[in-house]
């Protein structure tokens, strides 16, 4: 199946040693290409980097409809364990689901997760939608789609124009399960949330916030961009931001450690 042009993964391994892998995740009928520019900022800051395609993504939504969390997370897992093996720190970053999938990653793999980045972190579904999907999932095959959330007229996000409800529907148990392992949480936590966002509602990131057992919380408002805000106005101050927050934890870490 052909990939849309900008949703090929993207991976960077530095010529010398790296101290910190990155991974990054997009989000639910996206594509690494609202990432790409993240990712590509922290290669040519010398870190080493993995931005893959999830399963079902990227080429046409009939293809996500026999995709599930399940998969999509299995990919990150593998990267993860990829990642591990070549560097001593593993920070994850991640957009919107992106953002549920690097939580649970942070929740069941704490010793491999070192801390996390996350811009509009998606946690809840609507409860009225919730129950219409349930009900509509085996009848009506997808609904419109819910890309292109960006305040800037010059950009474009690449993804689907169409949601296929049964992977809709799986994305609902999805935010379930990671707002119960909320509490398992304890990394560094850099949140980076939109103050006008028309897909996520603030409501996640205050979620977010207060329900971690981070004792590290730090939180960037996001005044120029909407939802995809990685491709937004507020792009390079999500780039420099990450990249500070990666150079704080190594210089910590590299103090405690006397070397």
């Amino acid at each position: 199946m052909r990939l849309l042009p900008g949703a090929e993964p993207f991976y960077h391994r530095p010529a010398g040693e790296a101290q910190v892998g990155v991974l990054l995740c997009h989000g639910f009928t996206s594509t690494p290409q609202s990432l790409r520019p993240w990712a590509e900022a922290l290669a040519a800051s010398g870190h080493h980097v993995s931005l893959p395609l999830l399963p079902g993504h990227g080429t046409r939504w009939q293809e996500l409809a026999v995709t599930g969390w399940r998969d999509w997370y299995a990919v990150l897992h593998r990267e993860l364990l990829r990642l591990t093996e070549r560097c001593a720190r593993v920070v994850v970053c991640g957009l919107s689901m992106g953002g549920s999938l690097a939580l649970r990653l942070a929740a069941r793999q704490p010793a491999s997760v070192s801390a996390l980045a996350l811009v509009n972190p998606a946690l809840t579904f609507p409860a009225a939608k919730g129950v219409a999907l349930r009900a509509l999932r085996h009848v009506v095959p997808s609904a419109p789609g819910l890309i292109g959330d960006i305040a800037s007229p010059g950009s474009r996000e690449v993804g689907y124009d169409r949601v296929p409800l049964p992977a809709a529907d799986s994305l609902r148990e999805l935010f379930s399960l990671v707002r119960a392992d909320l509490p398992q949480v304890t990394q560094p936590l850099l949140l980076m949330r939109s103050t006008v966002d028309h897909v996520v509602p603030p409501s996640d990131s205050t979620l977010l916030a207060t329900s971690v057992s981070s004792v590290e919380v730090r939180e960037v408002p996001l005044t120029e961009s909407f939802h995809v805000a990685t491709l937004d106005h507020d792009a390079g101050r999500i780039f420099q931001e990450t990249d500070a927050f990666i150079t704080r934890l190594v210089t910590r870490k590299t103090a405690r450690d006397g070397t």
